[in-house]
Formats: C-alpha cells, structure tokens, sequence
C-alpha cells in the first residue's frame, strides 16, 4: 500500500498523487465518496458497477464512525495499523 503526502489548497482541492491515481484507475471527472471524523478522511472510489460488496464496505464504514464515537474503539500502533489495513 503507498502513503504519499498531499496539501489542501486555498480552493478546498487536494491532488490525488499519480501513482495512487495510476493504481485506482482514477480518472478525471469520477466520483468519489468521502467520509471524515476528527483527522481520518476516507476517499472511495465509487462507479456505476459498485458491487454489493462495494456498498457494504461504504456502510461498514459509517458504523465504524459510530462505534469510534461510542468509545468502542481500540487504539493501535502505526505499524500495526497499515499491517492491518493491507489485509482490506
């Protein structure tokens, strides 16, 4: 999984670095649905053949949403975190 950093502009914009465009498949104009709690933004990609699947994940993670404002959440450290996360 590639971790790259980006900027927010004066406008609101922030750059999609290439590379994670390139391995996405991203292109100009596609949609994508963005969730966001506290420092956490997640960008998904999101198309006219979503799978169910697809939809469960966006669910799954407005539950998560909820569970980390319930407290129900447990910490973990970095690594551990994007170990884990490579497993999704």
């Amino acid at each position: 999984m590639d971790i790259e950093l980006t900027k927010v502009s004066s406008k609101g914009q922030v750059v999609i670095p290439q590379n994670i465009r390139d391995e996405l498949k991203l292109k100009e104009g596609e949609t994508l649905a963005v969730s966001a709690k506290e420092n956490l933004v997640v960008l998904r990609k999101v198309d006219a053949h979503m799978s169910h699947d697809d939809l469960k994940t966006l669910a799954s993670i407005k539950e998560a949403w909820k569970e980390i404002a319930a407290g129900k959440s447990t910490r973990m450290r970095a690594d551990n975190f994007l170990k884990e996360i490579e497993t999704w």
